[in-house]
């Protein structure tokens, strides 16, 4: 099985390419930082090369951005090349089957967390309104 899962931010602005035969290609890298502190205290940070097809391309080229944080759920690649200086070279994608949009782009053009649409006719004042739209349910009318 070849599965893996990622949370980051962007380490830079997506890049569109298109194939021969008219695919969308974007690449980005992605930089997830470790679980635990080192032994200095200092977070760990990951680099990883991120490559998304098709229609997930465009859309990641079209409302990502440097900093952007996006979840990712795809498979690690290898591939190898031959550099101008007539060396092998190794590199290691990650291809994306999925992209999770994680922060969304606020009227200023910061970046923010994003959070549940409030329904439409609503107004909204932050997250507190997106909990109020619930129905109260009396503890005695659930099955459980």
């Amino acid at each position: 099985m070849n599965k893996v899962i990622l949370i980051g931010n962007l380490t830079k602005d997506p890049e569109l390419v298109t194939t021969n035969n008219g695919i969308s290609l974007c690449r980005f890298g992605l930089a997830v930082q470790r679980r635990f502190s080192s032994s200095d205290g200092e977070r760990e940070v990951d680099f990883f090369n991120i490559v998304v097809w098709r229609a997930a391309a465009e859309n990641c080229y079209k409302y990502l951005k440097k900093g952007s944080k996006v979840g990712i759920s795809g498979s690690i690649q290898t591939r190898s090349y031959e550099a101008g200086d007539g060396t092998k070279r190794y590199a290691t994608d990650i291809v994306a089957e999925e992209v999770e949009f994680l922060t969304s782009k606020s009227s200023s053009g910061d970046t923010e967390t994003s959070t549940p649409d409030v329904p439409t006719g609503s107004k909204s004042t932050g997250k507190s309104d997106v909990v109020n739209t619930f129905t109260p349910i009396d503890d005695n009318d659930l099955p459980f």
